[in-house]
């Protein structure tokens, strides 16, 4: 077995100090063009994707298998489960972050393809399924079917890398933290100038994103790149890097220090004292929230007349997982095009279930809604809802992924009961994530409840990362914050309505009465361009990364489009009978979302470039395959595509070193 182990340019010392060196040089590459994988259309969600792909071949070739076998990445936790799903028979190789000295709470599973359990995977979620309506689930492929919500993408890069440094310079480089340079302490608490808060500290980090001004291939030439796909994944800043190469050098005995003070400052951000809630950390939301549904599948056992009552808004993070409790019930209450839940329809489902007794024995136990709407961008009344659900005698859970970065959040003061969060959508990107909940609330057993608890906190980097955003959040203020995300959506929705033949969905105008609501997320369609042709030449023309699709939101962007039973219905056969096919075909929007360091020229260069794209639009079977909803299955190769994938070609080696490889197509993807 051969490994390449460095980048040819880099000569590496004796010691651990170099290998963390090494180390941080090839992830601080990575940084550089981070976005969510296989979900956009960008340079960096190519570059990620590419990486991250890369990732499970070096994971192979360390454990000597070939390719008739798959990589996983799971937390401790979710291996149980996978391990507990495969058949009967099955074997598979397990290699974790623990066994190399590195907190990054991984573990790689290599197991046969033709092994991998058929079913509902053992956690449901956030780009599990190819589609989704209210009866029928079409599950993606492996791996992706087992990597519920978005993956420690950043983690499993370092992973793969440390194996390369250790293949070569021996399997306990990582456990050497002798004469390391980087002080915890320092790098943990002291990054900025003091006094730093408030819009000042805003300015001084809008300069210290990692990747700000990154230079990709486009029709036109180098031009830098825009980041306008914060809703799927958020890139990161210096301090949160820092604090991640902290922990990384951090002694073991200190890991516990690391998380409890993560914890505290999870505490004070969310609002959630630490006499009445718990923090459980964990990979994602999607984690989070499976978390909770385990804790309810032991509660459906004793209650088999259940109910959990959810919206048509949620992420596939906050419907999937009670979807599939045996023994309970799931309702989805009505939300409106704009994308706001109605509190008074909430308030007569709960009354019929609960205090009515019209559908017999069953009853309300929770209530699961988003914060935020990852596609309308509009942020939804908690206090509100939660003074509903308590007066039924049911239980809150909020899905704050898209909340958590972008309003504050009071869970003692507005009632929540359950709150599961990501880093990753909150300058974070380093696999880490939880659940705020109120002491007493989460019945799980004793022995199960250690053992979650264990998984999340080996991530110990991930848990720096979460602990130092939410304190930089904190310190910015989220007023601040909420002015800078009105000033760009201002700005945006102004302009775009010059654009010919674009039609934006939702809360569209600054008049509105309901704007308040309005976050930084925007989805549009462009007349005579289909979803995912439109975001490619959004990428090729502009150099500007956003998402399309249907958002894991299937059921509600299919309502947002008129999509009807007849149109649903051919889909799902479409996806038995040919899935490759049908996965390019699938109808969606295009959504732009800002992030702490866009600046109004972002705004601009979109809607020049979307000017330029209704100038010159696609052919007639474009526009043919646009006016049924659905996208083109032959996306054209353009000069500016091969440079994108010359320029992914030159990442890859940045990172693992020369390699033969095969570039993996770039993917469009309509989950």
């Amino acid at each position: 077995m051969s490994i390449p182990i460095l980048n040819s340019r880099v000569a590496l010392g004796p010691g651990g100090e170099s290998a963390f060196a090494e180390l941080e040089r090839s992830i601080r590459g990575a940084l550089e063009c981070y976005a969510n994988v296989h979900r956009g259309t960008g340079y960096s969600s190519i570059a990620s994707t590419a990486l991250y792909e890369e990732a499970r071949g070096i994971v192979l070739e360390y454990l000597g298998l070939d390719r008739g076998h798959v990589v996983i990445f799971l937390t401790a936790w979710r291996l149980r489960g996978f391990l507990a799903s495969l058949r009967l028979g099955a074997k598979c190789r397990v290699v974790s972050s623990a066994d190399i000295g590195l907190p990054l709470g991984i573990r790689a599973v290599a197991v046969r393809r033709r092994d991998l359990p058929g079913g509902v995977p053992f956690q449901t979620g956030g780009g599990t399924i190819r589609m989704v309506s209210p009866d029928l689930v079409h599950w993606a492929g492996a791996p992706d079917r087992f990597e519920a919500g978005t993956p420690n993408i950043i983690g499993a890069i370092a992973f793969a890398r440390a194996l390369q440094l250790s293949a070569g310079l021996g399997p306990g480089v990582f456990r050497d933290r002798v004469g390391c340079s980087l002080n915890a302490d320092k790098n943990l608490d002291c990054d900025a100038p003091a006094p730093c808060e408030g819009k000042e500290l805003l300015a001084w980090l809008k300069v210290r994103q990692v990747g700000r001004g990154l230079p990709v291939p486009t029709t036109d030439g180098q031009q830098s790149y825009v980041n306008l796909d914060h809703s799927a994944s958020t890139p990161t800043f210096e301090p949160i890097w820092g604090a991640v190469r902290a922990a990384w050098r951090t002694p073991p005995a200190a890991w516990p220090e690391v998380v409890a003070a993560a914890r505290a400052t999870c505490h004070r951000f969310f609002g959630a004292p630490a006499d009445e809630f718990d923090v459980i950390f964990a990979s994602n939301t999607t984690e989070a929230v499976n978390i909770v549904a385990a804790s309810m599948t032991a509660q459906a056992r004793r209650d088999p007349d259940m109910v959990v009552l959810n919206t048509m808004l949620e992420h596939n993070s906050n419907e999937l997982p009670w979807r599939f409790i045996p023994d309970a019930a799931l309702l989805r209450a009505p939300v409106d095009d704009e994308g706001v839940i109605d509190t008074a329809g909430l308030e007569r489902i709960l009354s019929e279930y609960n205090d009515e007794h019209r559908h017999g024995e069953r009853r309300i136990r929770l209530t699961c809604v988003c914060g935020a709407s990852n596609v309308m961008g509009t942020y939804n009344d908690l206090a509100a809802i939660s003074q509903v659900v308590h007066r039924h005698g049911s239980r809150l859970l909020v899905d704050a992924a898209q909340l958590t970065a972008h309003r504050p959040i009071r869970m003692q003061a507005d009632g929540i009961d359950f709150l599961a969060f990501s880093a990753h959508k909150a300058y974070a990107p380093f696999g880490s994530g939880g659940l705020v909940c109120r002491k007493g609330m989460l019945p799980l057993d004793a022995a199960v409840r250690a053992e979650v608890v264990a998984s999340g906190d080996e991530n110990v980097a991930g848990i720096a990362a979460v602990s130092k955003a939410l304190d930089l959040l904190g310190r910015i203020g989220m007023e601040a914050v909420m002015a800078e995300e009105k000033q760009n959506t201002c700005r945006a929705l102004a302009r775009l309505a010059s654009v010919p033949g674009i039609r934006v969905y939702g809360v569209a105008e600054e008049c509105s009465t309901r704007f308040p609501l309005k976050g930084g997320v925007i989805c549009f369609e462009l007349k005579g361009v289909p979803h995912n042709l439109a975001a490619q030449m959004i990428a090729e023309y502009g150099g500007i990364g956003v998402r399309n699709g249907c958002f894991c939101v299937n059921m509600y962007v299919k309502q947002l489009l008129g999509i009807g039973r007849v149109k649903n219905a051919a889909a799902h056969i479409g996806l038995a009978l040919a899935p490759r096919l049908m996965n390019r075909l699938m109808m969606g929007l295009v959504r732009v979302s800002f992030g702490l360091a866009s600046e109004k020229e972002d705004a601009d260069r979109l809607v020049y470039t979307l000017a330029r794209i209704a100038a010159e639009p696609p052919g007639l079977a474009n526009r043919l395959l646009a006016s049924l909803h659905f996208g083109t299955p032959f996306l054209p190769r353009t000069a500016a595509g091969r440079r994108v994938e010359q320029s992914v070609s030159e990442a890859l080696a940045q990172v693992y070193g020369a390699r033969s490889r095969k570039l993996p197509k770039p993917l469009v993807s309509s989950r």
